[in-house]
């Protein structure tokens, strides 16, 4: 029995025996290769389910409180949403209001809503919220009318939002329904119907501009795809105003986002070459006979090529993993004309005839990221089923005979996406190509010490600028290594942090003699009279195991000697990617002073401080404006 037939069984089969709580941990492989119908089923069955019953079991799933409200009837949305965070390891704890109360909830800090402690808010809109106030018979001035009341009142309920929550709050475009413009029977008045529409439509995408804690979801690209925005039955007899199919998509989307928000994004793609970058087999058909670039199915290649290099010149990571002999592989991307990836795209390829989970597994040492980072491409249902038993954390994306369609497969999932790119992401590439150059030295070293002191490392420690306020959220979101309590910060929790008087958040720039490796690193702190506490320290895996930290911990406790601190606390709290810095704090003169297994406590008393590593040039530019800046060694 294959996989995808075994999967709606067993699910159904856990249900009926009362284990799906128990092997929960199964979920999210089999929802990996359901097909959509039983996807659909397995929303049914899991929404079912007692998240504490989940939890019990399984303390170690990370769970998501989300919070659904708008005009309509959304009960539509729980199964789908409920799968959806399943299929990505997510267990969601939902609250959904009372039909048409968003207004009440989104205002009142004392409601149903905020009461739920959610770390999401999806406010569903729908058009029926305009079209209701419409008088019989409606001209376009009446629509004018209720269009800017109702957006101006989704704008003022956003801005007292997030005064009252932390919670990220999802609004979404409106779909302008044909049953509404075909009422309008000349081509000029449904023509500025269609413009005063859109134009509201630009003002809610706008409103992500004006608050960090506000996403907004445009259903535009969701209905070009064919996907019914209502059906007429479910909004007349049931209040539905969106149709099952559109809040199938949408729960799509709000789990793309729930799985940014929980550190989940995925940093690496890595594509098989043949019949995924070119069509035909290199080994065989040679550098004239891939099919790249001319011909209907090169230009189908071509387009898949140009999306690949679209994400990564935004911060995603490319890796090629081919059966192959490398040089013919090299030659193909260094010279062929119809490529429009080339090697410097990838930060590493590996052509030879051995398994790919060995080299995805090289890879991710190399490049000193977790399998959980990566999306694995590849045409073969023998290497996407062998990655999948073997690297059973990598995400797999099957493609087809089809290239045209591998885009659409690529895309679907939106595996990569961010609330916002960074500068740093536009430079990852050459950054991490850049490690290799470092791992080449390292290898012409005898020494350790020899090998950074070659380096000329500067490390520059700052108070964090308004600029980087996405960035370090986004640190926080990514970094799981060197993490020292994995505490996930969005762009509204730094910037509450950078204007509390008693915190300070820094920011920590590397650079050497291969490049400027840019914003890499944070530390938050907290002041209370004569005691500083350490809230988290992290950094980026491609700067570690080059004594930044210690320069980074020599420069804070030297400076909290320097304006009175007594003590320094800290902490580091345990998980299954951070052991790597368990043993921080206490090899930089910290004690440990208590804890309860998962945590533990630390306290640096400032009567030896640890020097800054002989081999980093460290700015420290923490230092009030009053003192010169000093740099050191």
């Amino acid at each position: 029995m294959t996989a995808t037939t075994a999967t709606p069984g067993s699910l159904l089969d856990l249900h009926r025996a009362g284990r799906l709580a128990a092997d929960y941990p199964q979920v999210r492989a089999r929802l990996s290769v359901a097909p959509e119908a039983e996807f659909q089923r397995a929303g049914q069955l899991l929404a079912r389910l007692d998240p504490e019953e989940v939890l019990r079991a399984h303390p170690q799933v990370p769970l998501v409180r989300v919070a659904v409200t708008g005009h309509g009837n959304l009960a539509m949305l729980v199964p789908p949403l409920t799968a959806e965070l399943a299929r990505h390891g997510v267990l969601l704890r939902p609250t959904v209001t009372d039909f048409d109360s968003y207004v009440a909830e989104l205002s009142d800090p004392a409601g149903e809503l905020h009461a739920s402690r959610p770390d999401l808010v999806l406010c569903v809109l729908d058009p029926m919220m305009v079209l209701d106030d419409l008088p019989t018979p409606w001209d376009l001035d009446a629509v004018r009318t209720a269009v800017d009341h109702r957006i101006a009142l989704i704008e003022g309920l956003a801005e007292q939002f997030v005064v009252h929550s932390e919670a990220t709050l999802v609004l979404n475009t409106l779909p302008l329904l044909r049953r509404f413009t075909a009422q309008l029977v000349d081509y000029r008045s449904r023509a500025r119907l269609g413009a005063l529409w859109r134009e509201a439509g630009a003002r809610l995408l706008r409103l992500g501009e004006r608050s960090p804690q506000v996403v907004v979801l445009d259903l535009d690209p969701l209905l070009a795809e064919g996907v019914p925005a209502s059906d007429p039955r479910l909004s007349t007899y049931a209040g539905a105003h969106l149709s099952a199919p559109l809040l199938a998509a949408y729960a799509k989307e709000a789990a793309h986002l729930v799985r940014h928000l929980q550190g989940r994004t995925k940093k690496c793609l890595a594509v098989d070459l043949d019949e995924t970058l070119w069509g035909g087999v290199l080994s065989e058909d040679g550098f004239e006979g891939i099919e790249i670039g001319e011909g209907l199915r090169g230009k189908a290649f071509t387009a898949f090529q140009r999306a690949v290099r679209q994400l990564a010149a935004q911060g995603v990571l490319l890796t090629a993993v081919s059966k192959n002999d490398l040089e013919p592989v090299r030659e193909v991307l260094r010279s062929h004309p119809g490529m429009t990836l080339r090697e410097d795209d990838f930060v590493r390829v590996r052509a030879d005839w051995q398994a790919k989970p060995g080299h995805l597994r090289e890879i991710a040492a190399a490049i000193g990221i977790g399998l959980d980072s990566f999306v694995f491409v590849d045409d073969s249902p023998h290497e996407c089923g062998v990655v999948r038993e073997h690297c059973p954390e990598v995400d797999v994306v099957p493609l087809d005979a089809e290239p045209a369609l591998h885009v659409e497969k690529l895309l679907a999932d939106g595996w990569f996406n961010v609330r916002e790119v960074t500068a740093e992401d536009g430079e990852r590439t050459a950054m991490y190509r850049a490690d290799a150059a470092r791992g080449e030295l390292r290898t012409a070293h005898a020494s350790l010490d020899g090998y950074l002191a070659d380096l000329g490392i500067t490390v520059t420690l700052a108070p964090a600028e308004p600029g980087e306020i996405q960035r370090i959220s986004q640190l926080t979101l990514r970094t799981n290594q060197f993490n020292l309590t994995t505490e996930r910060l969005q762009p509204a929790d730094v910037q509450d942090r950078i204007d509390d008087p008693t915190r300070t958040v820094l920011s920590v720039r590397v650079g050497d003699r291969f490049g400027d490796s840019g914003l890499t690193g944070a530390v938050f702190l907290r002041q209370s009279g004569e005691v500083l506490t350490v809230e988290n320290f992290l950094l980026s895996c491609r700067v570690l195991a080059r004594g930044v930290e210690g320069a980074c911990l020599a420069a804070v406790l030297r400076q909290a000697e320097a304006q009175g601190v007594r003590v320094v606390e800290a902490e580091y709290r345990a998980t299954a990617k951070n052991a790597k810095v368990a043993r921080l704090y206490p090899d930089h003169g910290f004690r440990e002073t208590g804890g309860d297994g998962a945590t533990t406590a630390y306290r640096h008393v400032l009567e030896e401080l640890p020097a800054v590593p002989g081999h980093i040039r460290l700015i420290d530019r923490t230092e009030s404006a009053d003192r010169p800046e000093k740099e050191g060694r």
